[in-house]
């Protein structure tokens, strides 16, 4: 008749002396020590750094070679001071005396930084060429929509539009806020020094108007909507829809890929202008507490500070920006495979590359327009 197993329990005693004696109790088998291993690993690591502790076995109502070496392993592979039944002295015994195996040698191949260097920029070609073989797929889909205007996916278009623009207002609203209140506090502390107070406005305009209105939001955009993107096509691909979709015949890039990327070409612009504007009054706001300047004088100075080109510059960027981060994610969303790890790996590389190609765009932007806007 089998015994029945009880859990392997461990429990701290004081004794009269002011000693310890840990009582071990239970089944200590395999299969009895595995659901509970990971909390009695820290419970014994704790206990067995008590080196003047005793440990009791006697209500240890089974015990195999797996428990036994599991109490040594925490023991330190040494022997504390312990009382148990005298069928599991052979046990103990035969662990004090088998010797401790020498930790393998791990040889350094100094070639290995080159290795993941290559398989770096390998992946980085793959990508690549993959991305640019999506973006070509988009052209020809939209001359495809151009001679047949019936087949445009306006749904999907609008869904995607409410997605990543209405539903982002309050997060580009906050930050723009924060962001146009810690410039412009910074700022005017060194202003003051100099006595420029007025030139808040210069500062405060081109460099949100130009440069972090677009940046921001594009950052944004790309942590909330492109990771949501990568992870809804990932879903489709885990949940076989893809393939269902290929097997009636429906182009993935059609109705999948076109809506995001026309629905970021337009939203973000206008999430730039909302988060500029929620930048500036908090710029102004700051401005007024710190240097005194009223908003009439600041909106009355704005313009004349930032020539209408930056606005158009910012916006075309962010056209840009939108179109890039769309692709990115979507990229990313199709390679997904059928797995949960391969979901969260993937989401988390379309963040990190969209990211990236968004300073890296921004920088070849502003080197190529550094005379437009002044």
């Amino acid at each position: 008749m089998a015994t029945a197993t009880t859990a392997p329990r461990l429990e701290r005693k004081l004794d009269p002396d002011g000693s310890s004696t840990i009582e071990v109790s239970g089944t200590w088998l395999l299969r009895a020590i595995l659901p509970d291993v990971a909390t009695l690993r820290p419970q014994l690591a704790q206990y067995a750094k008590d080196g003047s502790a005793k440990w009791d076995l006697r209500s240890v109502q089974q015990l195999d070679a797996a428990g036994a070496l599991f109490l040594w392993r925490m023991w330190g592979r040494r022997r504390p001071e312990i009382i148990l039944k005298p069928e599991y002295e052979n046990m103990f015994d035969t662990l004090a005396t088998k010797p401790v195996p020498a930790p393998p040698v791990v040889s350094r191949d100094w070639l290995e930084p080159l290795l993941e260097l290559g398989q770096s920029l390998l992946s980085l070609s793959k990508n690549l060429y993959a991305i640019t073989v999506l973006a070509g797929n988009l052209l020809l889909d939209c001359l495809y929509l151009l001679r047949h205007p019936a087949d445009i996916p306006w749904r999907e278009i609008s869904a995607n539009i409410h997605r990543t623009g209405s539903q982002a207002l309050a997060i580009t609203a906050l930050v723009g806020f924060l962001v146009g209140v810690v410039l412009s506090y910074l700022s005017s502390i060194q202003l003051k020094n100099y006595g420029a107070d007025v030139f808040i406005i210069n500062i405060l305009g081109l460099g949100i108007v130009r440069e972090l209105g677009p940046i921001l939001a594009a950052i944004l955009v790309a942590g909330r909507s492109g990771s949501s993107m990568t992870a809804q096509l990932g879903v489709m691909r885990v949940t076989r829809e893809l393939d269902a979709l290929s097997a009636m015949g429906i182009s993935h890039t059609q109705r999948l890929v076109l809506p995001k990327v026309l629905a970021l070409a337009i939203t973000l612009p206008l999430l730039i202008i909302w988060s500029d504007a929620a930048a500036l009054v908090g710029g102004m706001l700051s401005a007024y507490l710190q240097l005194g300047i009223g908003y009439q004088q600041f909106l009355h100075g704005l313009p004349a500070a930032v020539p209408l080109a930056n606005l158009w510059l910012g916006l075309c960027k962010g056209s840009v920006f939108g179109m890039l981060v769309a692709l990115i994610a979507c990229h990313y969303g199709l390679q997904i495979k059928p797995n949960t790890e391969s979901l969260g790996a993937s989401t988390t590389d379309s963040v990190v590359t969209s990211i990236t190609i968004v300073i890296i765009v921004d920088a070849i932007f502003a080197v190529i327009f550094s005379n437009v806007g002044f």
